[in-house]
């Protein structure tokens, strides 16, 4: 049986009970997701200023989610290991950096250092799932479907607040200054770090820990886990694509620029409500249900979306639609990894389901500007999304929600440390 202590312990300090860690852990995914979400909104204006062709720009914000993938495992070990605030105080003073010196990227090698690199690295230290997953040791048992949907759903609040504030710096100042001031709100995630500070414990006295190496062979060895990590290629190669390749597309189609924030706003304040209804949800009903119902609405959502004409109306609609189930399959995904491995290496396990979803990435937005570049059209890549949407939902299903079995429980109450 996997047991995990997370009722809060005595004389833990007063910015760590349930109020402040919900709070300040909201405030740091917000931070953290808003910024990523304007990237879309770069490409036209750095594109048109240096000649570049859109596969140019693309390929960097492949490289920035691929990165971000490839390094998530890795921080998800180094805050099981050193602590959550630890990473994170690294993690937002690179995303501010990388955010800086974009700015001043006036070679497509430079793009790739700084919007991929830099910024892939600092979102993998600063992302809304290390908050997540120490919700998972700060809040108690009971709370723990529902803190997964209220922190996914404040990396939602996030996209809502930065996608039309991102265009509007923009519009008002130019893409330069835009990322500077992006670059500023950055500083307040080290900040805010104190309020998840601490490190899941090892073993109680006389119980053997488990090591990484033997957490991550019981989890690959896992039918259930590998088919979770199946899954979650589809969501990044989805919300990646939309994420970047909307605006554009929009353009093509003779809709005024406005809308692409209009749309990627409504996508983040849909999924407010999506993520918090997921993660409430997941507390009662079978997770696989609820994700394979999310990837079958997706795929209806786009197809539905490429095969009507586009106007604003069915702009907004579509946004609207998808925003409900853009960020929904994480609560599940995750309470799934703690159902079947417990909370001692949380972090460190969605990490590896987390890279998977990066890796789909990497594939929809460097597709997107590769197919675009060659045929002059989106319609293959959002046809993609639909067949991947239909795969997602049918490897979900068979997904078993038990605790591995194991000859002796790994997972202690929650230690302090920073």
């Amino acid at each position: 049986m996997i047991t995990s202590a997370t009722s809060a312990p005595a004389g833990r300090p007063a910015l760590q009970t349930i109020p402040f860690v919900l709070a300040g852990g909201c405030l740091i995914a917000i931070l953290s997701f808003g910024p990523r979400s304007t990237m879309g909104f770069f490409l036209t204006p750095m594109t048109t200023q240096y000649g570049w062709s859109r596969e140019t720009f693309a390929l960097a914000i492949a490289i920035q989610n691929l990165v971000w993938g490839i390094a998530q495992p890795f921080v998800g070990i180094l805050a099981d290991k050193f602590g959550t605030a630890r990473v994170l105080v690294g993690g937002g003073i690179l995303y501010g950096l990388g955010l800086a010196l974009m700015s001043t990227a006036g070679t497509p090698g430079a793009l790739v250092l700084t919007a991929g690199v830099l910024v892939g690295l600092g979102i993998a230290g600063s992302a809304f799932v290390l908050v997540t997953s120490a919700f998972a040791r700060l809040l108690p048992d009971n709370m723990r479907a529902l803190a997964f949907g209220i922190g996914t759903a404040a990396g939602s609040v996030g996209q809502f607040i930065f996608a039309p504030l991102g265009q509007g710096f923009i519009s008002a100042y130019g893409w330069q200054t835009a990322l500077l001031l992006l670059a500023a709100f950055m500083a307040a995630i080290p900040l805010l770090s104190i309020v998840v500070r601490g490190k899941p414990a090892g073993a109680p006295q006389g119980q053997r820990e488990q090591s990484v190496p033997e957490a991550l062979r019981e989890a690959f060895s896992h039918g259930s886990y590998r088919l979770l990590v199946a899954g979650f290629f589809v969501c990044g190669f989805q919300l990646a694509f939309v994420t970047v390749h909307l605006p554009p597309y929009l353009s093509d189609k003779g809709i005024p620029p406005v809308f692409g924030g209009y749309a990627l706003a409504l996508i983040g304040f849909c999924n407010i409500f999506g993520a918090f209804a997921s993660g409430y949800m997941s507390g009662r009903l079978p997770k696989r249900w609820i994700l394979a119902w999310l990837y079958i609405g997706r795929a209806l959502a786009i197809a539905l979306f490429v095969l009507l004409p586009t106007t604003p109306v069915t702009v907004l609609v579509f946004a609207a639609a998808i925003g409900f189930m853009w960020l929904s399959t994480v609560p599940p995904t995750q309470q799934i990894v703690a159902i079947m491995f417990g909370t001692r290496y949380l972090a460190t396990l969605f990490g590896f389901v987390f890279l998977s979803h990066q890796v789909g990435s990497f594939l929809g937005v460097w597709l997107g500007g590769f197919l675009y570049d060659r045929t002059g059209s989106y319609d293959i890549v959002w046809w993609i999304s639909v067949a991947l949407g239909v795969f997602a939902a049918v490897v979900n299903l068979p997904i078993v929600e038990e605790p591995v079995a194991r000859g002796e429980p790994v997972v202690a109450p929650v230690a302090a440390g920073y």
